[in-house]
């Protein structure tokens, strides 16, 4: 059972590119799936039929799983059965025919215009690392960043006489992004003057850098956005991935199009850029209503 588990995992670093992140969540679930045989006298995954797959799950919600939890791992076994398949080690998925649990569709938290502009005016700029939490909240919110591609830009990853980033996202997927002039100015200031006070003549090759010559941590970056919320008086959460869908959703509202939107974004597939669409749909109908003269 782990060699068949490590052989999927093996497959998805290395043909599907996936982030260590995600690897790490596919072990977890898989893991717990192979304790569930375990437990249930099972001793093999080909051994497992579609009634084991719905107890897994029935074993699942008395965990308190939410449908959400729930699809993602039953997902997760569908694809390390697809893949034993596929490698000749199964005759056939059971979990082919086992529907995924309903999650309904979750809108993501967006900030207004102003609220950004108010987050991003609460820095002070003529401090070097908050001159770098400017820069950095500037690209996130400018090009609409994941947390991750932005605290693992380098230096050679931006152009600032164009003022483009090329970033390296899921799937090892790779895009060129527009930044804004605002972020390639305070980009810039950052690069030139304020980096190498804070590297003290040590080198890094990434942009932005926190302790020695690491770069920022998820965490770390998590906790200077809380600050600075909390400065600009949004007592909501508001997280790195908030500035994402902002993003997002202020170019739809502005007139771009969905497959611009997806392409800066770094979207497979163009379902999963539509969701901002629902926001959009919003914002229109309230303008309808408040300007409409037959509203």
């Amino acid at each position: 059972m782990d060699q068949f588990i490590q052989e999927y995992l093996d497959f998805l670093i290395v043909e599907k590119g996936l982030a260590a992140n995600s690897i790490a969540s596919y072990a977890e679930d898989l893991s717990r799936f192979a304790d569930f045989l375990e437990k249930n006298k099972i001793s093999c995954l080909t051994r497992a039929d579609t009634t084991v797959i719905l107890a897994w799950l029935v074993h699942l919600t008395r965990k308190g799983l939410a449908p959400k939890s729930r699809a993602r791992h039953l997902i997760t076994i569908r694809g390390l059965y697809r893949f034993l398949v596929s490698q000749g080690h199964a005759r056939t998925n059971p979990v082919t025919d086992v529907d995924i649990p309903k999650t309904g569709q979750s809108l993501p938290r967006i900030m207004s215009i102003p609220e950004v502009e108010a987050l991003l005016g609460m820095i002070d700029t003529t401090r070097p690392k908050e001159l770098r939490n400017a820069a950095m909240l500037e690209i996130m919110y400018g090009a609409g960043l994941r947390v991750s591609e932005l605290i693992h830009l380098k230096l050679s990853d931006i152009n600032l006489d164009a003022n483009l980033v090329r970033v390296m996202g899921k799937g090892a997927r790779e895009r060129m992004v527009p930044i804004g002039s605002q972020a390639g100015k305070l980009a810039r200031q950052w690069k030139d003057q304020a980096r190498p006070l804070v590297l003290k003549k040590l080198t890094s090759q990434y942009l932005f850098v926190a302790r020695g010559t690491n770069p920022m941590t998820r965490q770390g970056f998590w906790k200077i956005i809380k600050k600075y919320a909390a400065k600009a008086g949004i007592s909501r959460n508001i997280s790195p991935h908030t500035l994402r869908h902002s993003f997002a959703t202020h170019l739809l509202e502005g007139g771009a199009d969905l497959r611009s939107v997806q392409t800066m974004l770094g979207h497979a597939d163009i379902s999963t850029t539509q969701i901002y669409t629902h926001i959009s749909r919003d914002y229109l109908l309230r303008m309808h209503e408040k300007y409409h003269p037959r509203r």
